[in-house]
């Protein structure tokens, strides 16, 4: 996929934020959709099926918080990366935007260099996602289906949010190996984009919640492994 394929949704109740974001990803070559509130942000997410989406946590009505959530209940758009922008550096708010379900935070302002780096940086887990091949494990009472973005335990489907699909997937490729949080984080966040020291412990937590405790082991002060 060539960068002038893909599409970025930008969502920002500032034009001047909108124009000068905009601005900067276009010259790139990236193919620039915006949007003022979260519900239009959602019905043109439904109708361009972005790449990436780049949210701000403060809209009023609907905020990037809720915007999100209500993204990451749309199959049609669990592929969709989904990125914070906002002026707000506190950790809580981090923490919140990983709840909902983003999968990365940029703060404003920001330097353009520093700007596209990132979202390059974010578009390229789309395409190393995509390559992936699927995991065929016929030993376990979960099946990870890596084309549609499912889980299945014991033949029930269940949908996640694509860091914790990604994050859920990587464990189980590999049962019993202790994954170190600093792997986890170059793996599944990439090295080179900085995320909150809570993010992965937010992720386990809701995993935990979804598939069930006992598939999951802490390893203190080391990190995380599968087990089934």
């Amino acid at each position: 996929m060539g960068e002038a394929q893909q599409k970025i949704l930008l969502v920002d109740d500032e034009n001047d934020i909108l124009e000068f974001v905009g601005y900067n990803l276009k010259k790139e070559g990236f193919d620039v959709y915006t949007a003022t509130n979260g519900r239009e942000a959602i019905r043109l997410a439904l109708d361009v099926r972005p790449q990436l989406i780049i949210l701000d946590v403060m809209m009023p009505e609907m905020d990037g918080i809720e915007t999100c959530e209500e993204m990451r209940k749309i199959p049609e758009l669990s592929t969709s990366i989904i990125a914070f922008l906002t002026a707000r550096g506190e950790d809580y708010s981090q923490i919140a935007g990983f709840e909902a379900g983003a999968d990365d935070y940029i703060t404003k302002p920001t330097k353009p260099k520093v700007l596209v780096s990132r979202v390059k940086a974010l578009l390229r887990r789309v395409e190393h996602v995509g390559a992936t091949e699927a995991i065929d494990r016929s030993d376990s009472s979960i099946v990870i289906d890596k084309s549609r973005y499912i889980v299945v335990k014991n033949g029930v489907e269940m949908e996640l949010p694509k860091k914790e699909f990604e994050l859920l997937a990587l464990l189980y490729s590999k049962p019993q190996k202790v994954f170190t949080r600093e792997e986890i984080f170059n793996t599944i966040w990439g090295d080179n984009v900085i995320v909150g020291d809570r993010t992965i412990d937010v992720h386990i937590r809701k995993l935990r919640e979804k598939i069930g405790d006992e598939y999951i082991k802490t390893i203190k002060g080391v990190g995380y492994k599968f087990v089934d």
